[in-house]
C-alpha cells in the first residue's frame, strides 16, 4: 500500500514562490510514476505536472516555465517548486502516484491514471 502526504502549502502574494513536498510511504519514488494535481473552487481537478519513475517530467501549459517538478529517490520525496505564482494558481494541490506504467503513459495528466492520492495542501495566491 502506498501513502502520500503533502506539505508546503500556504499563502503568498502574486509573484512569490512556494515549494510543495509529497512524502511517499510504502513504495520508493524510484518505482512510482507520480504527479501533482490541483482543484480550484468550483472547478474540476486538473493535472499540473508529472514525473515518471525514470525521472521524465511533463507540465500543463498553464504552469510550464514557472513550476519545476523533481524527486529525491533516496528519501522518497517529490517536490513541486512553484515560482511566479499567480492568483489563478490558488487551489488545493494533491499528490498522486501509480506503479502501473501501462496505465499511466500517455495519460499522465488525467486523474484516471493514478491509484493513490494524498489529502491535499492548500495554496492561496493573493493579488
Amino acid at each position: 500500500q502506498v501513502q502520500l502526504v503533502e506539505s508546503g502549502g500556504g499563502s503568498v502574494q502574486a509573484g512569490g514562490s512556494l515549494r510543495l513536498s509529497c512524502t511517499t510511504y510504502g513504495k520508493s519514488t524510484s518505482m512510482l510514476n507520480m504527479g501533482w494535481f490541483r482543484r480550484a473552487p468550483g472547478k474540476e481537478r486538473e493535472g499540473v505536472a508529472t514525473i515518471g519513475a525514470n525521472g521524465r517530467t511533463s507540465y500543463a501549459d498553464s504552469v510550464s516555465g514557472r513550476f519545476t517538478l523533481s524527486k529525491d529517490n533516496a528519501i522518497s520525496i517529490m517536490y513541486l517548486q512553484m515560482n511566479s505564482l499567480k492568483p489563478e494558481d490558488t487551489a488545493m494541490y494533491y499528490c498522486a502516484a501509480t506503479y502501473t506504467y501501462r496505465n499511466w503513459v500517455g495519460r499522465e495528466l488525467t486523474t484516471d491514471a493514478y491509484n493513490y492520492w494524498g489529502q491535499g495542501t492548500q495554496v492561496t495566491v493573493s493579488s
